[in-house]
């Protein structure tokens, strides 16, 4: 068998071939490269498919943090509520301007802002929370936004790994993932479940000033050609990724739902294996499972990885250090021992393949070869 990735890009562009191909002639014939009608086609769309009343693009998700941040009013001398169990730029983006990263641990369980911890971690600077949803599922967003009314601040979701994952309040209510809170962030980097080709990223917001504050700010801080109205990015998704992301963006339901069947083989296959802890489904909110992550012995993690290698299965680590570990990071004098659990998991956590082009008898053998394995 050919060795198993993490992703299959390949497969999935050549299911997908010829909508792709002729989205992308049509922009190389229109030569509209920077925002072309796709881009605002797409932003449009987005925002029908997310429920959010308005869908600012941008160049990467790593942007949309720091737009958003930047929209907000965000700086030297304020404080920003995140975790350290997450990809760097969500705490990049809070240091980039200045401000001060506020760390709270995460749950071992759901990965996802331990909220209980966050009523403490405010103070008189705090002035935005960015809960992240990891690998595909909500953080508690109604706890979360009840907290930031109280204490009238702004939340900043980090949804770049959970575009179309359904949040379900207490009431009933249901709503995406990045249309909860002040501002939503996502990213389009080619391994998510809506990828482009290159970067890309979007914002989220309900906010009529918001939104047209971010859609500046994106572009020069200029809300008309040369006058500039705000200290801006250089951040436009470019139209040819636009165009790709159209195509994509409907069959994105499709994507995720190939995405859970791979996951409920996993569980089923694996939930009689003691020593593998499956990922949780939380009870308010849909997985779209960006990944599959499970927990093994700290002790036997990276051997496991090595016997899954030599069978030619990829896996992943998502995340070896926490953020308050990093060098770059060590002006904050976290130390190892802050957050425990965060800390653990980045010695537990493993990742399998999953994709929207797997097959049964890439799962079966993965399956087999994890049963077989010694440890």
């Amino acid at each position: 068998m050919a060795p198993i990735q993490m992703v299959d890009l390949k497969q999935q562009y050549l299911r997908l071939k010829s909508e792709i191909d002729a989205a992308i002639q049509r922009v190389l014939d229109s030569t509209a490269f920077i925002q072309g009608s796709p881009v605002r086609e797409f932003e449009e769309n987005l925002s029908q498919y997310t429920g959010s009343k308005y869908v600012v693009s941008c160049g990467s998700g790593t942007d949309a943090l720091l737009a958003a941040l930047m929209s907000i009013g965000i700086g030297a001398g304020d404080e920003v509520i995140t975790v350290p169990y997450t990809f760097i730029a969500t705490v990049e983006a809070i240091a980039l301007l200045g401000a001060k990263p506020v760390f709270v641990d995460v749950y071992a369980d759901s990965f996802n802002m331990n909220v209980h911890q966050l009523d403490a971690a405010i103070t008189p600077k705090t002035k935005a929370i960015i809960p992240v949803h990891l690998y595909g599922q909500c953080a508690d967003m109604e706890l979360i936004l009840d907290i930031a009314k109280k204490h009238n601040i702004s939340v900043i979701e980090d949804a770049c790994q959970a575009l179309g994952a359904v949040y379900t309040f207490s009431d009933g209510t249901k709503k995406q993932a990045g249309t909860m809170g002040t501002i939503g962030c996502t990213s389009f980097f080619p391994s998510k479940n809506l990828g482009g080709y290159g970067d890309g990223g979007a914002l989220m917001t309900g906010d009529d000033s918001l939104a047209e504050k971010l859609h500046a700010i994106c572009r020069h801080g200029s809300k008309e050609r040369y006058l500039h109205q705000y200290i801006g990015l250089n951040s436009r998704l470019d139209t040819l990724q636009a165009a790709i992301l159209q195509v994509k963006l409907q069959h994105l339901d499709e994507f995720i739902e190939a995405r859970q069947t791979v996951a409920r083989y996993y569980e089923e296959a694996l939930s009689q294996i003691p020593k593998w802890t499956l990922p949780i489904h939380s009870e308010y909110s849909t997985h779209t499972f960006h990944q599959f992550t499970i927990k093994v012995n700290a002790q036997y993690r990276d051997d496991i990885r090595k016997y899954l290698l030599d069978k030619q299965i990829h896996t992943a680590i998502y995340y070896p250090v926490p953020a308050h570990l990093q060098l770059a990071y060590q002006y904050l004098n976290y130390c190892e021992g802050n957050f425990p659990v965060s800390e653990q998991l980045c010695k537990e956590v493993l990742s399998l393949p999953i994709h929207t082009e797997m097959t049964t008898e890439q799962l079966q053998f993965i399956i087999q070869t994890i049963v077989n394995c010694p440890l």
